[in-house]
C-alpha cells in the first residue's frame, strides 16, 4: 500500500512510496503530528541518484520488521536534498557537528520541535566495518528518548547552538585585497595532484569553481596556474569519470586517477565543466578542449532536456540495481568494436579493469598506443572514433539508469549559462537556442502568478519559494544570455532577479545573504550557505552577480552589497580556499579594473555580430558586456550613438572611457590592453 509520498512530485520520493515505512514528506502534518505524540523525528535525507541511498532503502526501508520498529516509536520524514536545500543544509550541518563527517544518505533524529540530537548517514541492516546496524540505532535512539530525555534536550541545544554560528558569521574588518586572493590561490597550487591533476588524494572531485579561479590567476599574470588547470582538463577528459562514448562526466572518481567514477551524472557537474572547457578553449585554443565542452553540451541536450526546454536534475549512478551497468564493457565488446588496438588505448584488459569489468579510460599516451600497433596517431585517433560511436550505438540498447526528471531553477541557471557562453564562443546557434529555451522554460513554469520565483518543477507541478542561489543563478544565466544574444531585455531580466534577491534575502544586520527568503516558513535557524560546495553557495553566487549588474547599471549600492557578501568570508579565503571558488572569483571582480563593454548597434547586423564576436571568443573573466540599440532601460547603453551610421563599440575602466570604434580589430586592440 503505497505512503504519503505517493503523492509527491520529486522523484527520489516517488522511490520511497511503496515503502513499508509510514513516510511524510516535510511539512506541518509531520511536524504536528510529533508534537501533539511527542514523538522524535526520524528525518532521511538523499536524493535519486544516490547509490547508497538506494543500498539503505533496499536493505532497511523495504524490510517490514525494520519499518515497523520506525513507524512504532518515530515519526519519519523524507527528503529530497535537491528540491529542499535548506533542510538538508541545517541538518547536514548537524551531522557533521556532531560526527565529524557528512553525507547521504543522511540520517538524523529530531526533536518534536526539529531540534538534532543524533546523526548519521548510511546505517547498514546488520553490524559491520565498524558501524551499528540501523535496527540497533533505532532501538538505543528509542530507548534515549524513553529514558534519557534530559541527555536529548541538553544535546539538541548543544547542536543547534553549534550549527547557528555559520548564519551568526559577521563581516570581517580587514579589507578586501589582491593579497587575499594571491595568498588563496597559492594555497590551492599546493593542493594539486602534480601527476594526475585534480586535488590530492581520494576521492577525486572535479572542481570546476576552483580551476576557474586558476584560470583567473593565469590572466593575474600567475606563471603556473595554467599549467595546474590544464594538467586538470586533460587528466579528467582522459579519465573514466569523462564518458567518452555518451559525452558528459560522472559524478567523481572514487581512486586518484580518475579512473573508476560514481557513477551518477548531475546537471551542475556538467553545466560547470562545459563551461570550464569552454573557457579553457578561449585561453589555449587547444581543440580537445573545445571537443570535451561540445559534447557534454549534447549530452545535456540528448538525455537531460525536457521536449519544451528545460533541463534536468541527474541521471542514476545504478541501473537495474548494479552500480555502472550501463556504462562498462567487455574485453570481447571492445575488440568487436574496434580490435585490441582500440581496446589498449581505452586502458582495458581482458580480465576486466574494475570488478570483472572495463571502465573506459585513456591512461596512455596516444602516441605510445599508436607507435605499438605502427599506427600514426590520426589512425589511431579514427579508429576510436569509429568504435565510439559503434559502442554508443550499442549502448543505446542497454538498459539506462534512472532520471530524476524535476527541474531546478539553480541548476538550470547553471546549464543557461553554459550553453549561452559556449554558443557564442564556438558559434553555435543551437546551444544559444537551448538556453534561450531553457530561460524561458525557468521564468515561466518556475514562478508564481506574482512573480516568486519558484526552486523546481516536475510534470507540470512546480515546487515550493526559491533560494538564493536559484535566483543568483538564474541572474547570472540571463547575463550570459544578454551577452550571446545581444538581447537587453536579458539584462532587464537578471536586474528584477537581483532585486529580489536582495529584497527576500539580504542580512542587513550581518551581512551577506540567508539561503532562505523572509517569506519562508520558520525552520529551527535560519540557514545561510556561505560554503561553496558542488553547486555554488548563493552567498557566492550573489557576491558575483550583484557587483556585475551593479557595473551595468551604474547602481554603486548593488555593488556594495555584493562586496559585503565576500567581507562575510573574507577570512576564510586563505584558509579555506578550496570551499570558496566562486567567492575567490567574486573576490578578483572586486579587486580588478572591470571592463564595462557596450556595442551599440542593430543585433542583426554583421557588422554589431562581428563587434560582438571580439568579446565572445576571449576569455575575460572581469567584464561586463551589453549590447543592442541605445537605451535608458540598461545605463551601459544609454546616451551611446552610433557611428558613421554603423555599431560602435565603447570601452570603459574604472571610470574612464576610450574613444569609440566601429573595426573589430580596434576593439580587439582595446580589449587586450
Amino acid at each position: 500500500m503505497p505512503n504519503r509520498l505517493a503523492g509527491a512530485a520529486s522523484p527520489y520520493l516517488l522511490q520511497h512510496a511503496g515503502n513499508p515505512v509510514d513516510w511524510y514528506p516535510w511539512g506541518e502534518e509531520a511536524l504536528s503530528r510529533a508534537r501533539a505524540e511527542d514523538r522524535p523525528i526520524l528525518l532521511s535525507v538523499g536524493y535519486a541518484a544516490c547509490h547508497w541511498c538506494h543500498v539503505m532503502e533496499r536493505e532497511s526501508f523495504e524490510d517490514p520488521s525494520t519499518a515497523a520498529e520506525m513507524n512504532r516509536d518515530f515519526v519519519c520524514i523524507k527528503v529530497d536534498r535537491e528540491e529542499r536545500p535548506d533542510v538538508d543544509a541545517i541538518y547536514m550541518d548537524a551531522v557533521q557537528a556532531m560526527t565529524g563527517s557528512g553525507g547521504w544518505p543522511m540520517t538524523v533524529f529530531l526533536t518534536p520541535d526539529g531540534r538534532p540530537f543524533f546523526a548519521g548517514t548510511y546505517f547498514p541492516n546488520e553490524d559491520r566495518h565498524g558501524m551499528p546496524s540501523f535496527r540497533r540505532v533505532l532501538e538505543g535512539v528509542a530507548e534515549a528518548w524513553r529514558d534519557r530525555r534530559d541527555e536529548i534536550e541538553q544535546q539538541s541545544t548543544r547542536v543547534v547552538e553549534a550549527i547557528a554560528g555559520t548564519a551568526a558569521l559577521r563581516a570581517s574588518p580587514d579589507p578586501l585585497s589582491d593579497d587575499v586572493f594571491a595568498s588563496a590561490v597559492s594555497a590551492l597550487k599546493g593542493m594539486f595532484d602534480p601527476e594526475w591533476g585534480g586535488l590530492r588524494g581520494a576521492p577525486k572531485f572535479p572542481q570546476p569553481m576552483t580551476l576557474e579561479v586558476l584560470l583567473r590567476a593565469h590572466v593575474r599574470g600567475d606563471p603556473d596556474a595554467l599549467g595546474v588547470v590544464r594538467r586538470a582538463l586533460a587528466r579528467m577528459a582522459a579519465g573514466g569519470i569523462h564518458d567518452y562514448v555518451g559525452g558528459g562526466f560522472h559524478r567523481y572518481s572514487v581512486d586518484g586517477r580518475w579512473h573508476v567514477p560514481h557513477f551518477e551524472k548531475m546537471l551542475y557537474d556538467n553545466a560547470q565543466l562545459a563551461r570550464l572547457y569552454t573557457r579553457g578553449w578561449k585561453v589555449t585554443g587547444d581543440a580537445r578542449y573545445r571537443e570535451v565542452a561540445e559534447r557534454t553540451l549534447e549530452y545535456l541536450l540528448r538525455e537531460m532536456r525536457h521536449p519544451d526546454g528545460g533541463f534536468f536534475s541527474s541521471q542514476d549512478a545504478d541501473t537495474d540495481g548494479v552500480e555502472g551497468l550501463t556504462y562498462t564493457w567487455t574485453w570481447d565488446e571492445l575488440i568487436s568494436a574496434g580490435a585490441e588496438v582500440v581496446a589498449t588505448a581505452f586502458g582495458a584488459v581482458p580480465a576486466g579493469n574494475w570488478e570483472g569489468t572495463n571502465v573506459l579510460w585513456r591512461p596512455t599516451p596516444t602516441e605510445s598506443v599508436a607507435a605499438k600497433f605502427g599506427l600514426s596517431v590520426d589512425e589511431l585517433e579514427a579508429r576510436m572514433e569509429t568504435a565510439r560511436a559503434a559502442l554508443f550505438e550499442r549502448r543505446a540498447w542497454r538498459p539506462q539508469p534512472g532520471l530524476d526528471d524535476k527541474v531546478l531553477a539553480a541548476w538550470n541557471g547553471l546549464a543557461i549559462a553554459a550553453f549561452a557562453e559556449a554558443g557564442a564562443a564556438f558559434a553555435e546557434p543551437r546551444y544559444v537556442d537551448a538556453a534561450v529555451r531553457a530561460a524561458e522554460f525557468v521564468l515561466s513554469r518556475l514562478r508564481r502568478d506574482d512573480g516568486r520565483l519558484l526552486r523546481s518543477w516536475r510534470d507540470g507541478v512546480a515546487g515550493g519559494p526559491a533560494y538564493a542561489d536559484d535566483h543568483a543563478l538564474m541572474a547570472d544565466a540571463c547575463l550570459a544570455l544578454a551577452e550571446a544574444t545581444l538581447d537587453a531585455r536579458w539584462i532587464m531580466e537578471a536586474r528584477r532577479l537581483g532585486d529580489e534577491l536582495v529584497r527576500l534575502f539580504h542580512d542587513g544586520d550581518a551581512g551577506g545573504f540567508f539561503q532562505t527568503g523572509s517569506d519562508a516558513e520558520e525552520l529551527v535557524i535560519r540557514p545561510k550557505e556561505l560554503f561553496d560546495n558542488a553547486v555554488p553557495s548563493g552567498n557566492s553566487a550573489a557576491a558575483d552577480v550583484l557587483q556585475r549588474l551593479g557595473l551595468l547599471y551604474g547602481d554603486a549600492k548593488l555593488e556594495r552589497l555584493g562586496a559585503d557578501a565576500i567581507q562575510v568570508v573574507r577570512d576564510l579565503l586563505e584558509r579555506s580556499p578550496v570551499g570558496f571558488g566562486l567567492a575567490l572569483s567574486a573576490l578578483d571582480l572586486y579587486t580588478s579594473s572591470a571592463k564595462e563593454i557596450a556595442v551599440v548597434g542593430d543585433p542583426q547586423r554583421a557588422e554589431t555580430r562581428a563587434l560582438a564576436n571580439e568579446v565572445w571568443r576571449r576569455y575575460l573573466p572581469n567584464h561586463v558586456f551589453a549590447a543592442g540599440p541605445a537605451t535608458e532601460d540598461v545605463p551601459l547603453l544609454a546616451g551611446r550613438p552610433e557611428r558613421d551610421g554603423g555599431p560602435a563599440a565603447y570601452v570603459c575602466e574604472r571610470f574612464v572611457c576610450k574613444r569609440p570604434v566601429s573595426e573589430p580589430a580596434e576593439l580587439a586592440a582595446e580589449l587586450d590592453a
